[in-house]
């Protein structure tokens, strides 16, 4: 299975942006599935994430309220709307998925490059 993210780009402070995460190959039913963000000189960081059966979605709090992750467990896309970015946002965002509740992410897309200024 290969996740791939895109629908990054520039945008002004307090713009939006929606991400897509599509995965392709066999047969797709992880546990999770999470997007995180890399901005240059950090660690990559956990942005947001959704269980595939049950929703429970978890956001980072530095993000909750802005951003929201969705599914569509038909087109195996997972989504996240960003909304009121602000430019401490931008990063390189990738999606992976779990199997279980207790494993690590795997499954990692290329990023997509979210840019926001100031």
């Amino acid at each position: 299975v290969q996740l791939q993210a895109s629908g990054g780009g520039l945008v002004q402070a307090g713009g939006s942006l929606r991400l897509s995460c599509t995965a392709s190959g066999r047969a797709f039913w992880p546990y999770a599935v999470g997007w995180f963000r890399q901005a240059p000189g950090k660690e990559r960081e956990f942005v947001a994430s959704i269980g595939w059966s049950a929703d429970n979605p978890r956001y980072a709090v530095s993000v909750e309220g802005r951003f929201t992750i969705s599914k569509d467990v038909v087109k195996k896309t997972i989504y996240l709307q960003m909304n009121s970015l602000k430019p401490e946002d931008t990063a390189l965002y990738s999606c992976a998925a779990k199997s279980g509740s207790h494993g690590p992410y795997s499954n990692w897309g290329q990023g997509t490059q979210v840019t926001v200024s100031s």
